[in-house]
């Protein structure tokens, strides 16, 4: 996975990305089969790679760069991933807007905006909270441990809560 010199992209740590997948198939590992993700702010794309090869049927890589979209085209294209994806060079706000216009409904969303961009957090956790998610969807914040991006947007309460040194992931899942 190649990363892009000269961006302020801060990639999923590997160990971050570990536990994620670990915590998403605890108990059934064809948890992701066959499940539709969205990697919003997706830099370059280490968390929807792992989606697919995790066996993701979809994955909507959203990244507003030009250089960092063509960078996950690159990764994507090393690793001979051909299939089974859609990026969106776009802000993800409207990305979003669009998706949902097409009907799209994910099991899965991440999203890991820039850390000092604490205002993404809760602009994307509102307008997800609205959006027609499947019933048992789980949308999943990256954001600095030291930073809460909220706890309860609407239909979208959070849940768990994970840190990882510098690193925590929240976890939202449609409120029953």
């Amino acid at each position: 996975m190649r990363p892009l010199a000269g961006l302020d992209i801060r990639p999923t740590s590997d160990r971050l990305r570990e536990t994620l997948f670990n915590v998403l198939t605890a108990g059934n590992p064809q948890a992701l089969e066959g499940s539709v993700w969205i990697d919003l702010f997706a830099g370059t794309g280490a968390v929807g790679i792992e989606a697919l090869s995790r066996g993701a049927a979809m994955v909507y890589f959203v990244e507003s760069s030009r250089r960092a979209a063509e960078l996950i085209k690159q990764n994507l294209g090393s690793l001979k991933i051909e299939g089974g994806f859609k990026i969106l060079q776009q802000d993800s706000l409207n990305a979003m807007k669009q998706l949902v216009g097409q009907g799209i409904r994910p099991n899965f969303v991440f999203m890991d905006p820039p850390y000092q961009d604490h205002k993404a957090y809760g602009q994307t956790l509102a307008a997800l909270s609205g959006w027609a998610l499947v019933a048992d969807a789980t949308v999943i914040a990256e954001h600095d441990k030291r930073f809460d991006p909220g706890e309860n947007f609407a239909r979208l309460p959070q849940g768990r809560k994970l840190e990882q040194g510098d690193a925590a992931l929240s976890f939202y899942s449609l409120a029953r």
